[in-house]
């Protein structure tokens, strides 16, 4: 069974900066492709970003692009998402996940991290 474990969130004002880590136990991390995911309160969940197995590859969601970065550590089973010049509408629960290149939707999910963006 994968685990993931977030950390790194927190209270923050806005223009600040925050890093999550993602600590992945239990399976091959270079296997999986990684992601973050946000949700805040009366949200769906909305893609924050992505990263291929050897994280030569990212991707990321519009509201976030240019200034968060995802990276992952492979010798460390690590993901981590840089989040700089952080909003208000940035407060949310962040949720990292991990899928197979071979499957549609991730199938493992963390337990969250709270993000507050206070202005």
């Amino acid at each position: 069974q994968v685990q993931l474990v977030e950390s790194g969130g927190g209270l923050v004002q806005a223009g600040g900066s925050l890093r999550l880590s993602c600590v992945v136990s239990g399976r091959t991390f270079n296997w999986y492709i990684m992601g973050w995911f946000r949700q805040a309160p009366g949200t769906e969940r909305e893609f924050v970003a992505s990263a291929s197995e050897s994280g030569a590859r990212t991707s990321y969601g519009d509201s976030v692009a240019g200034r968060f970065t995802i990276s992952r550590d492979n010798a460390r089973d690590t993901v981590y998402l840089q989040m700089n010049s952080l909003k208000p509408e940035d407060t949310a629960v962040y949720y990292c996940a991990a899928k197979r290149p071979t499957t549609r939707d991730y199938e493992y999910w963390g337990q969250g991290t709270q993000v507050t963006v206070s202005s």
